[in-house]
C-alpha cells in the first residue's frame, strides 16, 4: 500500500490556484484577450478554475481551449478549437509538472504559428526535470528525489489535495 504525503489541503489549493490567476493578470494586464489551454482532464480542471477567477478579477477577454495528448505517444495532440495563435498570449496549464515531457509535447500545435508569449502554469512544479521546461505560474513548488511521484486528487471538479507518493 502507497503511503500519501499530503502536501496540498483543498483549501490551500484554492488560494494557490487564485493567487496564479491574479499573477497571469499581473503579467498580461497590457493584453486584450488571453488564450488558457487546459491539457486533460486535470490541467483542464484546473484551466476551468483560473479561467473563472480571471474573468471575475480582469478585463481580459479569455478563450479557454482543451488539449488532449496521449502521454505515451504524444505525436497526436489535438485542441477542442483550431483558431489562429498569430500574435496570441497563450497559457498552457497542467496540474503538475513532473518531468517537464507532457507540457513540451503540449506545445507541438502552436508551434506552426508565431504566438506573442506561451507561458504555463501548474498546481505545482517538481523540480527534477528530464526536459527543458520552466514554469511560469507556480502555486506549489518542491524538491523530490527521482523517485517520488506528485499526484492531484480530484473528485469531480473538485481539486481535494496533492500528495507525494
Amino acid at each position: 500500500m502507497e503511503t500519501k504525503n499530503v502536501i496540498l489541503t483543498q483549501d490551500v489549493i484554492e488560494k494557490k490556484i487564485k493567487r496564479i490567476a491574479y499573477e497571469i493578470y499581473e503579467h498580461n494586464s497590457d493584453e486584450q484577450e488571453i488564450i488558457i489551454t487546459g491539457i486533460w482532464d486535470r490541467g483542464m480542471i484546473l484551466a476551468e478554475k483560473i479561467t473563472k477567477i480571471l474573468q471575475e478579477i480582469s478585463p481580459l477577454q479569455i478563450k479557454l481551449l482543451r488539449l488532449d495528448l496521449n502521454k505515451q505517444r504524444p505525436e497526436g495532440v489535438t485542441l477542442s478549437e483550431e483558431i489562429d495563435f498569430n500574435g496570441k498570449v497563450i497559457v498552457l496549464v497542467d496540474d503538475v509538472a513532473n518531468s517537464g515531457r507532457t507540457m513540451l509535447y503540449a506545445l507541438k500545435p502552436f508551434l506552426q504559428f508565431l504566438p506573442r508569449k506561451i507561458q504555463t502554469a501548474v498546481l505545482v512544479d517538481r523540480k527534477h526535470k528530464s526536459f527543458p521546461l520552466s514554469v511560469d505560474f507556480v502555486g506549489y513548488s518542491l524538491a523530490t528525489t527521482l523517485q517520488d511521484m506528485v499526484m492531484v486528487e480530484m473528485e469531480e471538479e473538485e481539486i481535494k489535495s496533492a500528495y507525494l507518493v
